[in-house]
């Protein structure tokens, strides 16, 4: 019973070691290639003004637009809890305050999740008839927002912010072991989700 339960133990601890491993090596990676637009996934807004870690994505954006590397922004995220102003919305207004044009700016104000702003800004980009997109956030949240934009379809490259708020080791190996946790129920869900695609798809016997 107890070599079980250690061969069990051990088990998790190899796979979450290798998970954490590779969302870490995937935080240094970042496209070099311009896009058509960039998508930044949406975080916490207080008083309506957005967050110190959702700053530093809309600050990275801005910086992508200056160098013209892509052409529009793509602000994602809805109206959390307490605010009456949208993440989205939000960050439109930090970024027209900071020089760029209220044309160069694309907003969705309905997600609440990681894979909707995808969804929300998928639409957005095809409405408007681009098709690259560089995607903006955290480094360590990279590979799992990646996954989720291939999930989507999106024809997106990584372009994490060159610095982040969650400073220290302890913040940042809180981090990690929490995208580490929520990256494995991500892919075991999609998982999941295939296999009964599957099933509902084979003809009965």
């Amino acid at each position: 019973m107890k070599k079980g339960i250690f061969g069990v133990l051990l088990m998790i601890s190899v796979v979450l070691g290798a998970t954490m491993k590779e969302i870490y090596r995937y935080s240094t990676l970042t496209a070099n290639e311009p896009a058509d637009v960039a998508i930044v996934l949406g975080a916490a807004v207080t008083n309506s003004r957005p967050s110190p870690v959702f700053e530093e994505r809309i600050r990275h954006a801005i910086d992508l637009h200056a160098q013209g590397r892509v052409r529009k922004l793509v602000f994602t995220g809805g109206v959390g809890a307490g605010d009456t102003l949208s993440e989205a919305e939000a960050a439109k207004a930090y970024a027209i305050r900071h020089g760029v044009p209220a044309g160069d700016i694309l907003t969705e104000s309905q997600s609440t999740i990681t894979l909707e702003n995808f969804i929300y800004a998928d639409q957005l980009i095809s409405e408007a008839g681009y098709s690259s997109a560089l995607v903006v956030s955290d480094p360590l949240h990279m590979k799992r927002a990646m996954l989720m934009a291939e999930q989507v379809g999106l024809n997106a490259k990584p372009s994490p912010t060159p610095t982040t708020r969650f400073r220290g080791w302890y913040v940042q190996a809180r981090m990690l072991l929490s995208e580490s946790t929520l990256l494995l129920k991500y892919q075991f869900e999609v998982v999941l989700n295939e296999s009964k695609a599957q099933d509902n798809a084979s003809p009965a016997a």
